[in-house]
């Protein structure tokens, strides 16, 4: 599996989502680090995604179980904290089940709740806050339609984070081998089916996310009983680069958390 990797201390692992690459994760999370010095950061391609090639994965499963491969031959036994955004954070919940004890701090940003079909989630339907008309029409086609299907803040700095963070990941999906991947989209194991995770925890979510909604992850904080739980106004599936200040406030806070329980531990 490719990845990407920065940085030295502490592992995190980030976890991009469905259809893009790590691009997704390096560019909200690396303005973070860079004030946050004795991390190392690793993000990885998803198998059928970015670099990494799909092989004979047929679904969830096997992209946990890739996931898993990683960390024994990157990380090893060393404690680590996992970032997962939509449906990486919902990989990111099921290797937390697997691995609860080794992951020091688990961070959800605009998670899957339930892994069914947008059309059967608990969603808002797709608005649009700030509009840009001019923006919109300058756009070919095919771009204003993946950027705005998404977008409740149309903007020149939203489009930009948009061409560098996602449209990479997009452009270079195996989508064929995504389709084939769909019949196995649910993990055996429910990753709330474990014990509960009592350590620091964030999910953040976007308040006009019409793809992963906000209400499902309300009904995941009995599981995780150290959880912030944030819901942003004006920010949809895109809300790390639409609520970019509290977004990063938030993963701060988070971090500080982190370190505060583990110099306890200690």
């Amino acid at each position: 599996m490719h990845y990407v990797e920065h940085g030295s201390g502490t592992p995190v692992l980030a976890v991009h989502g469905w259809m893009p690459d790590h691009r997704l994760m390096t560019g909200c999370l690396e303005p973070v680090f860079a004030r946050r010095p004795g991390f190392r950061r690793i993000y990885p391609d998803l198998p059928g995604m970015g670099e990494s090639p799909a092989g004979s994965a047929r679904g969830s499963d096997d992209l946990l179980a890739a996931l898993e491969d990683l960390v024994d031959d990157l990380i090893g036994d060393e404690p680590f904290l996992l970032v997962g955004e939509s449906y990486g954070g919902y990989l990111a919940r099921g290797l937390t089940r697997a691995r609860p004890a080794q992951v020091a701090g688990l961070a959800l940003v605009c998670p899957v709740g339930r892994p069914v079909p947008v059309l059967e989630r608990d969603v808002p339907d797709h608005e649009v806050l700030r509009a840009d008309p001019d923006l919109m029409a300058g756009l070919d086609p095919a771009e204003a339609e993946e950027y705005g299907e998404v977008a409740v803040v149309q903007s020149a700095e939203t489009l930009a984070r948009f061409r560098a963070d996602v449209a990479p990941g997009l452009a270079v999906a195996d989508r064929a081998a995504l389709q084939r991947m769909l019949a196995g989209w649910r993990l055996s194991a429910d990753p709330e089916s474990g014990p509960v995770y009592r350590k620091p925890a964030l999910i953040v979510c976007g308040r006009q996310d019409a793809s992963t909604g906000f209400a499902e992850l309300y009904g995941l904080l009995g599981h995780y009983p150290r959880a912030s739980y944030a819901v942003l106004d004006r920010a949809g599936h895109n809300l790390q680069f639409e609520q970019p200040v509290l977004f990063e406030a938030l993963m701060e806070e988070w971090l500080d958390r982190v370190a505060e329980e583990s110099d306890a531990v200690e």
